[in-house]
């Protein structure tokens, strides 16, 4: 298993980050990902920036055969212990450590999925989502959740103005052939949310789900 190089700015970031707490994330599927992965057929799933895991372990419990791909080895660890504990087997999901920036593969898949990849550090974002759009299969699904607005609670550096997508403005980003590609969902969901110093919160979701021909 390759893993990211220990001096890119963010292996570091993001291993420094998770070292601030044994848990970040609630540790549940992404709500978004659970209403639209319900109606798809399991079959092969790639989870880009998968964290701790909690979307790769509901769609394993779903049937889909999985590859969890983040660039934190501590947060793949945790990953796979918390898989563990769900109850599968080692090796019901694959996990990959590796930075999303230069990650390939010759494999396809029936489901990709991108849920909140937005980085407080520089990453391209957009072009990471057109390399992996490539490698959804025929008739697959390429599903991406992101923040449509910033929690109440996020701190924000002077000066920084980080402008969140609508999912027309995903779609338009991507670039995609439309002769391919079916958007069969491009809607803002709004979420009930709690902050991490117990805030209670309403969210906006951008979600876009495209189907490739």
């Amino acid at each position: 298993m390759s893993e990211p190089r220990p001096d890119s700015q963010a292996a570091q970031f993001w291993e420094a980050r998770y070292a601030t707490s044994d848990q970040i994330w609630s540790g549940r599927a992404n709500q978004a990902l659970v209403a639209v992965a319900t109606d798809l057929s399991p079959g092969r799933a790639l989870d880009l920036g998968c964290g701790e895991g909690a979307d790769s372990i509901w769609l394993a419990q779903q049937g889909w055969r999985v590859t969890g791909l983040d660039i934190s080895p501590t947060a793949l660890a945790r990953a796979e212990r918390a898989a563990a504990q769900a109850g599968l087997p080692d090796g019901h999901i694959r996990w990959i450590a590796h930075d999303l920036t230069t990650w390939a593969s010759a494999e396809s898949y029936d489901l990709v999925t991108a849920c909140f990849l937005q980085s407080p550090i520089e990453f391209p974002r957009v072009d990471v989502l057109r390399r992996v759009a490539d490698l959804v299969a025929a008739n697959g699904h390429l599903l991406i959740v992101s923040h449509a607005c910033a929690p109440p609670w996020a701190d924000q550096p002077d000066g920084h103005h980080h402008r969140f997508l609508t999912p027309t403005e995903e779609i338009e980003a991507l670039d995609l052939p439309t002769t391919g590609w079916d958007i069969q969902l491009a809607q803002t969901r709004s979420r009930p949310a709690t902050g991490p110093d117990g805030q209670s919160a309403t969210l906006d979701d951008a979600i876009v789900l495209l189907h490739r021909k």
